[in-house]
């Protein structure tokens, strides 16, 4: 067993010390998913990867009914809370500027982890049809939360779902041609 699943463990069991411990082992990992995720957003990004490392913590310490299985578990936990956060943030941008200019970007260059970022009314959208596709498909809306908004790639992304590379791989091109025929 892992200190992250033994720390997680003694959470879940009410220990109050051991949530304390958990930030240290996991903050770097954490940090580094953030900083993939951020480097791809457009210039002039406000969020930077620590704020959103300790945001998703925060959300994540302070949920009444943890349960986390393990360090896998813990991790998903993890991209979705950095995806809500994102989310937010996206929909605080978008109420600022209420109908500012607004430049429309290609769901497959906004899909892809390695795109230069996408606007907040785009990153809406992509959100509004990934809760679509996760009606249809939860294990597909999975893997784009791991891979969009965790920045993981297909082998993390295949080995947090426990599938195989190959499998993660079809799920994600079929996710993406879903999405961009959702949103186009």
């Amino acid at each position: 067993m892992s200190d992250v699943t033994r720390i997680l463990n003694a959470i879940e069991r009410g220990d109050a010390k051991a949530t304390d411990e958990l930030l240290p082992l996991i903050y770097e990992e954490l940090r580094v998913l953030a900083a993939q995720k951020l480097s791809h957003e457009p210039p002039g990004q406000t969020l930077q990867a620590t704020a959103l490392v300790h945001e998703a913590y925060l959300r994540l310490a302070g949920e009444q009914s943890q349960n986390w299985t393990g360090r896998v578990h813990f991790f998903r936990a993890a991209a979705e809370a950095m995806r809500r956060i994102l989310i937010d943030h996206a929909r605080r941008k978008k109420s600022e500027k209420r109908g500012g200019h607004r430049q429309r970007v290609d769901l497959e260059e906004a899909i892809v982890p390695n795109s230069e970022g996408c606007s907040p009314e785009d990153l809406m959208a992509l959100d509004g049809a990934l809760a679509k596709l996760a009606q249809e498909d939860p294990v597909k809306a999975e893997v784009v939360k791991l891979r969009y908004f965790a920045g993981l790639t297909v082998e993390q992304t295949a080995e947090v779902l426990g599938i195989s590379a190959t499998t993660a791989k079809l799920h994600w091109a079929y996710a993406r041609a879903w999405l961009l025929r959702e949103i186009g």
